[in-house]
């Protein structure tokens, strides 16, 4: 068996990066084409497309090489649970993104990474030193100055995002418990198969047929979403978290530029400092990280 050399070292990270910022533009994308579809369709329904896609995109490619095992797990119920908690991030982002433009709503909702770090030591065990806590109250800070008292954003609307990134705090958490029993395939498989019963179980009752081009936009966003989500599952067999963790912050980026050119949406000043002290404290927070 060949031995690992230097070019591989350095190859085998680069790769997990690439693989993260490839991510963060589907997730970017995935994001604004929820917020272009909400503007036609009932949340519910783009919700529960984003899921079906997603399902169906997961048999085809699973199921020819592990049939039904792909979907065996020993803890349903925290799987269920995970699940979820992901459908509710889902529901409170796309409609947070009704109210708030899309690089700012991004902003708030990466408040999760260092929600995990707040809630790690009481729920997990894990110690939280106390250059992570000024982390994350530095990231509070910046939600403040985002949604200052006076400003555009400061309606009770402002909460979705907060609220989604709660759900998706306690999604990676149950995440977290779940990668020691479950496969990363198991896991997102259940998520999608899931979330889409619990939403066809709803969505006949808000149902509208879409148009080819949107059909198309709704296949597109579930095909983001699913493949976001693959890549960061490859992406973490090239690097250690740590080293990857800086770069999921290119998402913040990406929605920025989506919200320009396609909303017409560009953050004002209090929007830009707020989201530049969330991105330096997730920095921060992942730096500690790394050095431990």
């Amino acid at each position: 068996m060949p031995r690992p050399t230097a070019l591989d070292a350095v190859s085998q990270p680069l790769k997990g990066i690439a693989l993260v910022v490839l991510a963060t533009l589907l997730f970017a994308s995935h994001d604004a084409l929820s917020k272009y579809l909400a503007g036609f369709y009932p949340i519910l329904w783009v919700v529960w497309a984003r899921y079906l896609v997603h399902t169906l995109l997961m048999m085809v490619i699973f199921l020819p090489q592990s049939g039904l095992r792909v979907l065996r797990t020993r803890r349903p119920g925290l799987q269920t649970l995970r699940a979820l908690c992901l459908l509710g991030t889902s529901l409170l982002f796309t409609t947070a993104l009704q109210y708030i433009p899309l690089a700012e709503a991004t902003a708030v909702n990466f408040l999760a990474p260092l929600l995990v770090t707040a809630l790690s030591l009481p729920l997990l065990g894990e110690k939280v030193t106390r250059g992570q806590w000024v982390a994350v109250l530095v990231s509070f800070v910046g939600v403040t100055v985002i949604i200052h008292p006076g400003g555009a954003l400061f309606t009770p609307a402002v909460l979705l995002p907060f609220g989604s990134a709660l759900c998706f705090c306690f999604y990676q958490l149950l995440t977290r418990k779940l990668s020691g029993t479950d496969s990363p395939t198991t896991s997102n498989f259940f998520t999608g198969l899931l979330n889409t019963l619990v939403m066809s179980a709803v969505v006949p009752m808000f149902w509208q047929t879409p148009s080819l081009i949107h059909g198309l936009m709704a296949v597109a966003l579930g095909t983001c979403g699913m493949t976001a989500h693959l890549f960061l599952t490859q992406a973490f067999r090239h690097a250690p978290p740590a080293m990857l963790a800086p770069f999921s912050y290119c998402q913040i980026v990406f929605a920025g530029i989506l919200g320009l050119v396609l909303f017409g949406h560009s953050p004002d000043m209090a929007g830009l400092v707020g989201i530049a002290l969330i991105c330096l404290s997730g920095l921060g927070a992942a730096w500690l990280q790394r050095r431990r």
